[in-house]
């Protein structure tokens, strides 16, 4: 119980410094692209990250598995690279505010690939978390209303926000799968601050091809101290510092429980959208994000505790 205590107050440390990276990105504006961003980001995480792995960085490089490096690249591909995409993207054709509640369908999308991937199960009161997930989302973009309706352009924004959602899902799957595995082998999981740093590596790698063709040199020579101060919070905190409590915190949850507590990052980043940027939310806005909370309560109640001879069963599922 103390465990479980405790990983939940990791993953909810995690997910409130993931949602200040929607706020984040708004700072940039147009003055860097996409992928600059992520590679100069997770280039100042890897900087923070390197001296504190020390030894156990390399003693982990030579013991894990071509699986195990196959599940950090699917984590690194879907937590890092696809999700900043879709975020910053969308970010240029919608509001902070509402990418900030959108991503809040991330609990139910997690919810329904931990059912199909990982073989767990989803009773009554998850699915109807789902539908007040989904009823949220509808709200937001307005689909209950007869009014004036969003703009294609905004439409797309919503859509490329959502799929960010997703990508964060999917992490989250992989992550728990991972360390699902360490329990079935009976195997020294690994450290949570070196699993950041190789994930970290693999995604600014992933990140370094696309980012050339955006003159990433001559695009940081030019902005402000204040692009250079959101870097480095976009850096050592949302990243390496995030991801160091998410790692603490997966391996002590079940996937629904960090499902539900993903819900505190589009809770903080409409918080600090309107705080911080002034930004106006309406009335469905804020109904509609009441609905995702709800859900994330709904999806999120405790379950009881799994034997590794349940995983064992549980895996060999997985791979039929």
């Amino acid at each position: 119980m103390l465990e479980r205590f405790k990983g939940m107050v990791y993953l909810f440390c995690a997910f409130s410094f993931a949602g200040s990276s929607v706020i984040a990105a708004r700072f940039f504006q147009s003055s860097l692209g996409t992928f600059t961003i992520s590679a100069v980001s997770l280039l100042l995480a890897l900087l923070c990250l390197l001296p504190l792995s020390g030894k156990k960085l390399m003693r982990t490089i030579r013991l894990l598995s071509a699986k195990e490096w196959i599940v950090l690249t699917y984590q690194a591909l879907f937590g890092v690279f696809l999700f900043r995409m879709f975020l910053l993207y969308g970010l240029d054709k919608t509001s902070a505010a509402e990418a900030g509640i959108l991503t809040g369908a991330t609990p139910a999308v997690t919810v329904l690939l931990a059912t199909v991937l990982l073989k767990e199960t989803m009773d009554r009161t998850k699915l109807m978390g789902i539908v007040s997930t989904v009823a949220g989302i509808l709200l937001i973009q307005d689909v209950f209303l007869f009014g004036d309706r969003f703009s294609l352009s905004h439409t797309v924004g919503n859509v490329l926000v959502l799929l960010a959602a997703v990508s964060e899902s999917l992490f989250n799957v992989f992550s728990r799968s991972g360390a699902v595995a360490s329990v079935i082998a009976e195997k020294e999981s690994t450290h949570p601050v070196v699993q950041t740093t190789l994930v970290s590596a693999i995604a600014l790698i992933l990140c370094l091809i696309p980012a050339i063709f955006e003159q990433p040199i001559y695009s940081l020579s030019i902005i402000g101290w204040k692009e250079w101060l959101t870097l480095i919070w976009y850096g050592p905190f949302v990243t390496a510092l995030a991801f160091i409590f998410w790692y603490a915190g997966i391996k002590r949850c079940h996937v629904s429980t960090a499902a539900a507590l993903s819900g505190m990052m589009p809770f903080s980043a409409l918080l600090l959208s309107v705080w911080l940027l002034g930004e106006h939310a309406g009335w469905q806005q804020w109904s509609g994000g009441l609905l995702v909370i709800l859900g994330m309560v709904l999806i999120g109640r405790e379950q009881p505790s799994i034997t590794r001879r349940e995983l064992a069963d549980r895996e060999l599922l997985i791979q039929k």
